[in-house]
């Protein structure tokens, strides 16, 4: 591979803008050691959340080079932050280089989820940047004699308005840093002037990709680098009683058979040979049945303990209401366990020095990942150095903490950098889980057909989101820092409509079959698909369409647009559900969907194309029509980008993917057992992009998934009048739907 090093002791950012290193204290107590400030052109970079310097810095030949905490999962961040920057120091993009997720060198701007790194990482770059270009042009008046408002930036330069030389940023600030606290009121450029900002600029990390020279972490080495692989228990809960080691004895290169609790692994200098001994080796496991049988999970979901309610929304006498209503309805959704099946497995390597843990790692939470590992490994969090490589294959909460988690173990262990690279198996059967989500919904129908009351109830795990417990630690007894919180996985469960008598309940359960961590919109998307299906199961039960049916109950004007666009460029036609043509072995229809996500940020509508094949029971979706307002948009291309792998990844969630488990374990540790789309039934995604350029940024990367499992469902029932409930829509389903029908 073309695989560049990264030395130890410094490190080479990217356009050749600074050269930053760093130093090691004394040698204490191994757990006072710490790194020491990274010096960055002679001095300490700071990386406090308040200070200039944190996120930027600018070199002599007047180069920007950009520190953000929020890291490129392969959404073209990496691209927008160097608009966003470039666009308010007045540079030129190919003057501006980022540096992501490096904990010595970024400050911590939370974990890379939520559709945050834009409208919260981003404006944070923006206000740093704007805040250097007011004092950049504060010096150059102060060498000029002239007021700041006779001054203009732009190229790198300040120079006065009437004309006449300037000076460089580079000659402006030659010392190199700002030492200088971010302004939060700081003006911001004027969106009337931009030049890069709402441009559609080609994404930086594009060319190596396609070329196939870009370095996935998955492709990364350092020095003196060894391999391992973990040994899985065969179940979850299993406990290790014995190990055989000279079952391997025989396997050319192998270093170590490293056993701690039921942690197992083998440590090779080659990586076949690890792999090799992995499979070689000789364990004896205890039995463990400790999963709900799966053709009883939601059984299993609705006995599990309740541990406090969540009302999310109340408004009017929701049970009153119902009970004076001319028509109520009723049903139950449910969204299976899904796994993250990144493509490229995830993988890490670790290295103990002189007390000191360094993690090379995908981790999209470097900065929480650093405090995982000191409590894991008992050092100071000022003691590991986590820095971000971008993996192939990474979104939500995947595998990648606990294969560094892995590393960090074994790197101890064997005292020389350590690479752990999972197998498929590993990444399905041992990632954490999307959970499953059950929704119980009612509502009241007025003479009118009219929602007059709407009442809901969300089965929801409470640890959804936060620092999920590593695997290793888990398996070796070692300590956990997992500050599990309850996340938002209750947002969206609220409507946003305006219906006069409304409750909506989440249920947060004690437990969950698996380890619960977000994956792509979590949360809102399940609970959007349910009440989305079930709004468009009231306007059939009114027969309205689907469209007026919404509108009559949306106040809100940026949502009448999105929906109103939607239905535009699919040539929507007004009519109820279903649609009554029935001839012939394939039906079509289409479905709406709409949401506000979290209701206060980023509106998605869309309409879905479906095929039912009404033999096979096959779903296609053949064309997925998407409208969003994610207010100003940084660039579109990149919100484009985001919007054709939202729809497309959601629509293979829907059609296709479960978790399969048997009393112990996951058994779908494959791509045929979890199967996901292929190329042949990729949708045509048809977009359009509503851009507020005077309006804050808002995220790209989440809102639009969240509409795509009610907009085939309302689909499905458009073609056939079969209501699809049960997420993945699988053939069988779909069959047993056309049956009752």
């Amino acid at each position: 591979m073309n695989a560049p090093t990264l030395s130890r002791r410094s490190l080479l950012l990217q356009g050749g803008a600074l050269v930053v290193g760093f130093s090691l204290t004394g040698r204490d107590a191994l757990a006072q050691q710490v790194f020491a400030p990274v010096a960055t052109n002679g001095f300490s970079k700071p990386v406090a959340p308040d200070q200039v310097d944190s996120f930027l810095a600018l070199g002599a030949d007047g180069r920007a080079t950009i520190f953000s905490g929020k890291v490129d999962l392969g959404t073209g961040i990496k691209t927008a932050l160097a608009q966003m920057a470039a666009e308010e120091l007045d540079l030129p993009l190919d003057r501006v280089s980022v540096v992501q997720g490096d904990t010595a060198l970024t400050p911590d701007q939370g974990p890379t989820y939520g559709s945050l790194s834009i409208q919260k990482g981003g404006v944070e770059i923006r206000q740093a940047a704007a805040t250097a270009r007011a004092h950049l042009v504060r010096l150059a008046g102060e060498q000029l004699g002239l007021p700041a408002e006779a001054l203009v930036s732009e190229n790198g330069t300040v120079r006065p308005k009437a004309g006449g030389p300037g000076l460089t940023y580079g000659e402006l600030v030659k010392a190199g840093r700002f030492d200088l606290k971010v302004d939060p009121t700081v003006t911001t450029k004027d969106p009337a002037t931009f030049a890069l900002v709402g441009k559609s600029v080609a994404r930086i990390d594009i060319p190596e990709k396609i070329t196939g020279r870009f370095t996935y972490m998955q492709d990364y080495r350092v020095p003196g680098m060894v391999h391992a692989r973990v040994v899985r228990p065969p179940a979850i809960g299993a406990e290790l009683q014995s190990v055989d080691e000279a079952s391997v004895a025989d396997i050319p290169g192998l270093i170590r058979v490293v056993r701690q609790g039921n942690f197992l692994a083998v440590v090779a200098e080659k990586e076949w040979a690890a792999v090799k001994a992995a499979g070689q080796i000789k364990a004896t496991w205890s039995r463990w049945e400790g999963l709900p049988e799966q053709d009883k999970l939601w059984q299993h979901v609705r006995a599990t303990r309740v541990t406090k309610d969540d009302v999310t929304s109340s408004t009017g006498d929701a049970e009153t209401a119902l009970g004076q209503a001319a028509r109520v309805l009723e049903a139950s959704y449910d969204f299976a366990i899904h796994t993250h099946g990144s493509i490229g497995p995830s993988c890490a390597i670790a290295e103990f020095e002189d007390g000191l843990l360094t993690c090379w790692t995908a981790s999209q939470m470097t900065h929480a990942l650093r405090k995982q590992l000191a409590a894991m490994t008992g050092l100071r969090p000022e003691a590991v150095r986590c820095i971000y490589i971008e993996g192939s294959g990474c979104y939500g909460r995947n595998g990648h903490e606990d294969a560094a988690g892995d590393a960090a173990l074994l790197a101890r262990a064997v005292g020389r950098p350590v690479r752990v690279q999972w197998s498929r198996a590993d990444e399905h059967g041992w990632d954490p889980k999307g959970p499953p989500t059950l929704i119980d919904l009612k509502a009241g129908l007025d003479g009118d057909g009219n929602v007059a009351a709407w009442s809901s109830q969300f089965h929801v795990p409470e640890g959804a989101a936060g620092n999920v417990p590593l695997v290793a630690a888990d398996l070796a007894g070692l300590p956990h820092e997992t500050t599990m919180s309850p996340g938002n996985i209750i947002q969206n469960s609220a409507l946003p409509y305006a219906f006069p008598n409304v409750r909506t309940v989440c249920h947060r359960l004690a437990t969950t079959p698996f380890r619960p961590s977000w994956i792509r919109t979590p949360g809102r998307m399940q609970n959007t698909y349910a009440n989305e299906a079930f709004l468009d199961e009231c306007a059939a039960a009114a027969g309205a369409d689907p469209l007026e049916y919404r509108l009559r109950a949306l106040k809100d004007p940026r949502g009448i647009e999105v929906l109103k666009r939607v239905a535009d460029i699919a040539k929507w036609q007004v009519r109820p559900s279903p649609k009554n043509d029935a001839s012939g072995d394939v039906l079509r229809g289409r479905g709406l969907s709409y949401v506000k996500y979290e209701l206060n940020r980023t509106y998605v509508a869309g309409v879905a194309e479906v095929e039912v094949d009404r033999r096979s029971g096959q779903v296609r979706v053949p064309r997925f029509f998407v409208v969003q307002d994610c207010g100003q948009i940084i660039n579109p291309d990149g919100v484009r980008n985001q919007l054709d792998g939202n729809v497309i990844q959601t629509v293979s969630r829907v059609l296709l993917e479960e978790v399969t488990f048997d009393r112990g374990a996951v058994t779908s540790l494959d791509w045929v057992s979890y199967p996901i789309l292929t190329f042949p039934d990729v949708p045509e995604v048809v977009i359009d992009l509503i851009d507020r350029p005077t309006e804050k940024p808002w995220g790209a990367g989440e809102p639009s998934a969240a509409i795509v499992p009610a907009a085939i469902s309302n689909g499905i029932f458009d073609a056939t009048g079969a209501r699809l409930r049960s997420v993945p829509f699988t053939p069988a389903k779909v069959k047993a739907a056309l049956q009752a029908t």
